[in-house]
């Protein structure tokens, strides 16, 4: 039976088939394994920087709300570029856009380290540590993942992933408070940019092929400016992308201004690396459970029931007594909720349009993410110093988890509707 031109049909996913590769030793399981270890790197050192808060702030003699601020930048500057990474990953191939970024990250942890005024600090870990973890952090990873990997591998991988990441937080969280110790600020930070040139050679094994202009689509493809018009006449694809504010705004707060929270309340910061590290070790157990369970329950669900958990979890721990067990306890559940909303969440955008714009896609979902991870930095800072308490930033993140699980419940599971064209 013939069609006609203009029907409408769902999006057709043409990258079921994974990218072929020339290199012999690129199986899938090397592919993993160099992702994952990128992923830890790239997220372990920025998830410590809130333990370098007291030290350089006694040192330099800065207010929290100074620190605050590069650290929002940072985040703010990681979302807006990671859609900008994502396209020219795209478009040109991810080992690039690796390389840079690895080494934005290196400049910007040894401008941390020499800086004497609070421009040198927004320069070195705001703009150049933010634009360098969009060009090296996991989402790009986990693009690489959909584009290199088989259809039945990549839930697994996309949890594997993010667990690596987590797990980053989990190594460099204790031995970030050991290298302050031991070190100084200024050695760890040292220590830090050494690691992170690691990623370069590791990110030869995500390397993906250049593709055709965005200007000039081979036939069955998008352009980069229609496949963006399509995601944001999306009400599934632009609900995912406001409920994924939540988890920015709630996972920045915390990762930054928890180990202070926790000092002022009379703990030791050994209690706040182990609390962190606790974050870490069981988000690996949430997000490989989470990329392994979304292959059997609907996506929304899952995202709607990680937020309000995280709100539940709050709750608990700022209405009761601060003790080291209620700490590491919170960063237990935390730990189980935390980068678990993002398997779901790239799963969704590579349902709903395919894996050829992945990258992109994602990125802008994930410039929601930063945008509250910007805020979640920047008021904890401020409030902080106005009230000298941080418990209306709490139930900011508790009201923010409750509106987000409203949010995702409606998002729509299926490939979006295209008008295609059909030959007779």
């Amino acid at each position: 039976m013939s069609t006609t031109a203009g029907e409408l049909r769902p999006a057709k996913d043409s990258n079921k088939r994974p990218v072929k590769t020339d290199a012999v030793w690129r199986t899938p399981l090397v592919i993993i394994i160099c992702g994952c270890a990128i992923a830890l790197l790239g997220f372990g050192p920025r998830s410590t920087l809130g333990f370098f808060i007291q030290p350089m702030s006694r040192d330099l003699s800065w207010g929290r709300d100074v620190f605050a601020l590069g650290l929002a930048v940072q985040n703010l500057l990681w979302g807006l570029g990671q859609p900008f990474a994502g396209a020219i990953a795209d478009r040109f191939g991810l080992f690039r856009v690796m390389c840079v970024g690895a080494l934005l990250y290196v400049s910007g942890l040894l401008m941390m380290r020499y800086a004497s005024t609070p421009a040198a600090l927004d320069l070195g870990a705001g703009v150049l540590i933010g634009f360098g973890l969009s060009g090296c952090s996991f989402n790009l990873v986990l693009s690489a993942f959909g584009k290199l990997l088989p259809p039945e591998q990549r839930g697994l991988a996309l949890g594997a992933g993010t667990a690596a990441g987590s797990f980053g937080q989990f190594l460099f969280a204790p031995i970030g408070v050991a290298l302050i110790d031991n070190l100084g600020w200024q050695g760890a930070l040292t220590v830090f940019a050494a690691l992170m040139l690691l990623i370069i050679p590791l990110a030869l094994a995500l390397a993906t092929p250049p593709s055709a202009p965005a200007n000039v689509p081979a036939r069955d493809e998008q352009s980069f400016k229609t496949a963006l018009a399509e995601a944001f006449g999306h009400r599934s694809y632009v609900l995912l992308v406001l409920g994924f504010f939540t988890c920015g705004f709630q996972l920045a707060f915390i990762t930054v201004h928890l180990p202070a929270f926790l000092v002022d309340r009379g703990l030791t910061s050994q209690v706040g690396g182990w609390v962190l590290a606790a974050v870490g070790l069981f988000n690996i157990i949430g997000s490989l459970g989470v990329g392994w369970i979304q292959n059997f329950m609907p996506k929304r669900y899952i995202l709607s029931a990680i937020y309000f958990t995280r709100a539940l979890a709050t709750i608990a721990f700022i209405s009761f007594p601060i003790t080291p067990l209620s700490a590491i306890s919170f960063g237990a559940v935390s730990g189980l909720m935390w980068l678990s909303t993002v398997p779901p969440t790239s799963a969704l955008v590579a349902l709903m349009f395919g894996t050829r714009w992945l990258a992109t896609l994602y990125g802008f979902a994930f410039v929601s993410h930063q945008v509250g991870g910007f805020l979640g930095v920047w008021l904890g800072g401020i409030v902080f110093e106005r009230f000298g308490s941080y418990t209306p930033i709490w139930w900011l993140s508790v009201l923010f988890g409750v509106l987000s699980a409203l949010i995702n419940l409606p998002i729509v599971e299926k490939p979006v509707e295209r008008t295609v064209a059909q030959p007779a």
